[in-house]
């Protein structure tokens, strides 16, 4: 799914859009037992109740595309008759309204959920017609040739907060208030099917962590059973041991430089462009940017190598996972020095006299600690008087 089709799923989720009638609750402790299993009615919610589940649920849908939603992809043996995919299939089939498919599901999550304390498993069940949009993007609301009928689940942390004194009106006084247990932003989460091309693609999935660090390969594999990605951070970590061990010697400044700048010039023009399509890299672009710095042909072989061991064999991959376009950092045991992306050209690295030295254009204003400074011994001295 793109960044539009996310965002068009996002904005049907609200009281006033939605088709869902019920969103179900599972209450679990820390001891993986289930506390509380409820139905609520969206039709008797309150306004605020009914924003705040709606919110909740939105949020599973937040994030970047790549980074945050991952998609997932079912083998064809796999729609075609495994367990995994029948279970959200007969889900969405009767609308979450059958109690032990609803149990099977929440026991599965919660034998392979990691997560301290409490949590709240929700779950919806919604049908959008999506509208007919003509070639010039213009949406039609009256119009609809599909009915996207789609499972949404948030898995949200249930912290218990302190007793705190709290103002009590009618008393005109303060009190010591009771511990609550408010429900905190989803940690993890899913839509199936997917919504691609904005269309029912039973094929794939979406799946939303919110900590790009860890992706709970665990619960992946219980609910969905195919291949876990590499969450965004240890994908970044890889790529830039990547080049550290297969360029060697060859791993300059000028090469980790150029690879930053032609990525981070290849989302730029991806963004002006206004391709929905997330923006994807191959290890041929890499090899091509290394090539044209003048690393060597064994080099860039034993990258290109090195490159399928790590991502996999002909793997793509988001540029935003492996570089950070809003920061570039230069970093040794004593000191870090942080520089723009766009003026990484005051930097250079010189070797005088044996040393190693990191050299940076300073003929603009300088500070230290805040404080400005001038640069002593270059100064042409003032004539003295006479």
């Amino acid at each position: 799914m793109n960044e539009k089709e996310v965002g068009e799923i996002r904005r049907h989720l609200r009281r006033d859009r939605s088709n869902m009638t019920a969103i179900y609750g599972c209450f679990v402790n820390d001891n993986k037992e289930i506390i509380a299993e409820y139905r609520a009615s969206t039709g008797i919610m309150s306004e605020n109740e009914s924003d705040k589940y709606y919110a909740i649920l939105r949020k599973a849908l937040s994030g970047a595309v790549g980074k945050n939603l991952i998609d997932l992809t079912f083998k064809t043996s796999q729609v075609a008759g495994s367990p995994e995919h029948k279970l959200l299939m007969d889900l969405r089939e009767c609308k979450l309204q059958d109690d032990e498919l609803r149990q099977s599901l929440y026991q599965k999550m919660m034998e392979s959920i990691v997560m301290e304390g409490n949590y709240l498993i929700l779950l919806g069940c919604d049908t959008y017609d999506v509208p007919f949009k003509s070639k010039d993007d213009f949406q039609q609301n009256d119009s609809s040739d599909e009915s996207y009928t789609y499972l949404i689940c948030a898995v949200c942390p249930v912290k218990q907060t302190k007793p705190n004194l709290h103002y009590v009106p009618e008393e005109k006084t303060f009190h010591d208030g009771a511990m609550n247990q408010p429900v905190s932003a989803p940690e993890v989460g899913f839509l199936f099917p997917a919504f691609d091309n904005r269309s029912t693609n039973i094929y794939n999935a979406l799946y939303y962590t919110r900590n790009t660090k860890e992706n709970q390969d665990a619960l992946i594999e219980a609910l969905f059973n195919t291949p876990v990605p590499k969450p965004a951070a240890e994908q970044k970590k890889c790529f830039e041991a990547l080049l550290t061990t297969s360029l060697g010697e060859e791993c300059s400044m000028d090469v980790v430089q150029t690879v930053h700048e032609q990525l981070c010039e290849r989302m730029a023009l991806h963004k002006e462009s206004k391709v929905p399509d997330p923006l994807l890299v191959d290890k041929q672009v890499f090899k091509d940017v290394l090539t044209g710095c003048g690393v060597s042909e064994a080099s860039v072989s034993k990258f290109s190598v090195q490159y399928d061991e790590t991502f996999g064999f002909e793997a793509e991959l988001h540029p935003k996972n492996i570089i950070d376009s809003k920061h570039f950092e230069i970093h040794t045991p004593d000191i870090a020095i942080k520089i723009d992306p766009t003026r990484t050209d005051l930097v250079e690295t010189r070797v005088i006299g044996g040393v190693k030295y990191i050299m940076i254009n300073a003929d603009e204003d300088v500070e230290v600690n805040g404080v400005s400074i001038h640069f002593q011994g270059d100064q042409e001295k003032e004539p003295a008087n006479t």
